[in-house]
């Protein structure tokens, strides 16, 4: 698969094909070539060295839905462009497949999710952001809409009552309308109601209507991360992009610039447009596995960390009685757009469709970043072997620092 010529038509990527096989697993590498997007700068600072230790993870096996698998087995199986094991800060696996390279930028569609929150967790840290305020302070255009009553906290969690359809499979969803707004496919044949399709994302809010209270149980929207991205951009009087870079990119110490997708009128796709390289984002999982401090500074309050792991009072009870996605263990929670499957000890992660993962598991300090272009944009099969993979990484990894010792 290709881009623009002087290849065949056959194999072109486009703007109606570039998310679906075979198509995506060239597109998801060069996403700045189909969609206009903005530069997350990395800044000119000196790139923290990641340590190696070399593993061979490959042979370690492990079971799931009666199958036994190897993590050779479960890469080759799940369209894997790029894999990385952090262990106690070292780079214990690193390979990458489908010509994606150390320097390849990967979309991480929701994972930018919780890029996105960790902006306003350091805002609200600083005390630039509230987020127990109602978004109509902070964005007074959002008064006469639907979001009319929610707060910021409620748009972290996914609990607003906004109506949004993100079935995949339905080209008639929310999800694709929405889509096209954010210039990730063609205008629609005829336009829309009106016959224009919404010039933005931001008037695009406005259509919006709620099915359900505020604050009530979680269920997954994307547009309420887009949502917080103009809340944050309000708050901070500065691009989403701009602040990537500066209040998070540039301290970590990142690599190589990332990107974001942007609408006609330059607003951010927050919920999913962010590409960013394996070893950057391995240092992003790296950032919460330390507390936010992975050197001698704190990049993210360490009670933004805790309140995320901690969740809200009724965060289980919220998860469970709204969308209960299936195989999460007991006491699981959506906070902050992270995935906190087991709070105690902690292990949470941040997800995206087509396999983008983020896994970070506190006990044995262990971080696992798995970029891929599933065929499918959620296949439970394939999300469920991913989690048992990272598991039994984690566990080998564990047994193999109590034999060192």
């Amino acid at each position: 698969m290709a881009g623009a010529p002087p290849f065949g038509p056959e194999s072109a990527v486009t703007l109606a094909n570039w998310q679906d096989p075979p198509f995506n697993r060239w597109a998801f590498q060069h996403v700045r070539e189909l969609i206009p997007s903005a530069r997350i700068d990395r800044g000119t600072g000196p790139v923290p060295p990641l340590p190696r230790t070399e593993h061979e993870l490959g042979s370690i096996a492990f079971s799931f839905n009666d199958h036994e698998l190897t993590v050779t087995e479960l890469l080759a199986g799940t369209c894997t462009d790029g894999f990385l094991v952090l262990h106690r800060g070292q780079v214990v696996a690193e390979q990458y497949f489908n010509g994606m390279t150390p320097e390849t930028p990967h979309l991480l569609m929701s994972v930018s999710k919780s890029v996105t929150s960790t902006i306003a967790g350091i805002l609200a840290g600083r005390g630039v952001l509230d987020v127990s305020a109602p978004v109509t302070q902070i964005v007074p255009e959002l008064e006469e809409t639907s979001l009319a009553g929610a707060t910021v906290q409620h748009l972290l969690d996914m609990r607003a009552g906004t109506r949004f359809n993100e079935d995949y499979a339905d080209p008639a969803a929310d999800v694709r309308t929405y889509e096209r707004v954010y210039l990730w496919r063609p205008p629609a044949e005829p336009a829309g109601p009106g016959g224009t399709e919404t010039d933005d994302a931001l008037g695009y809010f406005a259509t919006l209507s709620n099915d359900g209270p505020h604050g009530g149980p979680f269920r997954y929207r994307s547009i309420l991360t887009d949502v917080l991205a103009w809340v944050i951009e309000r708050a901070a009087g500065e691009r989403l992009h701009q602040l990537i870079a500066r209040e998070l990119w540039q301290p970590m110490g990142a690599e190589f610039d990332a990107e974001l997708t942007l609408d006609r009128r330059g607003n951010p796709m927050a919920d999913g447009g962010i590409s960013a390289t394996l070893r950057d984002m391995a240092r992003f999982g790296e950032l919460f596995l330390r507390r936010g401090r992975p050197g001698d500074s704190q990049i993210v309050p360490e009670r933004w960390i805790d309140d995320t792991l901690r969740g809200a009072p009724d965060g289980p009870r919220a998860f469970t009685g709204g969308d209960n996605p299936p195989g999460y263990p007991a006491g699981s929670h959506y906070r902050n757009c992270w995935w906190i499957r087991e709070p105690g000890l902690p292990f949470f992660h941040a997800s995206g469709i087509n396999g983008q993962h983020v896994f970070v598991h506190g006990p044995s300090q262990t971080v696992v970043v798995k970029m891929s272009t599933w065929p499918v944009a959620w296949s439970e099969e394939l999300y469920g072997q991913t989690v048992a993979g990272a598991l039994a990484i984690v566990a080998a990894l564990a047994e193999f620092q109590d034999v060192k010792r």
